[in-house]
């Protein structure tokens, strides 16, 4: 399994712009449902600082992601939006509990 962060801060007043970019890709993952993926993304009390964390099975479910048109969208817009280019960070997780898809169980 692969996983990855992407931190990045929007411009001020773009939050709500960013975050609807979000729940689009959100809509699209729901409606195609690809296996193998898990994909969290958080926006922090400040209301410009963002966070995604990904994780993916070996195969092609990373290009799945980057494959739907409401997440090419969001990444379109993306540098733009920015105050600074995103952060991307390779993870190995060490352990989790209740976290990745904790929010789309409760909905």
């Amino acid at each position: 399994m692969s996983s990855v962060s992407v931190s990045y801060t929007v411009k001020a007043g773009r939050g709500d712009e960013n975050q609807a970019l979000i729940e689009q890709v959100f809509a699209e993952l729901a409606r195609v449902a690809p296996a193998g993926l898990r994909y969290t993304a958080f926006r922090a009390a400040d209301g410009v600082s963002f966070l995604h964390v990904v994780s993916y099975d070996a195969g092609d479910a990373g290009e799945t992601l980057r494959s739907l048109e409401a997440f090419r969208a969001f990444r379109a817009g993306l540098d733009e939006r920015c105050v600074a280019p995103p952060v991307r960070t390779s993870l190995t997780e060490i352990a989790s509990y209740g976290v990745v898809g904790a929010a789309s169980a409760a909905r």
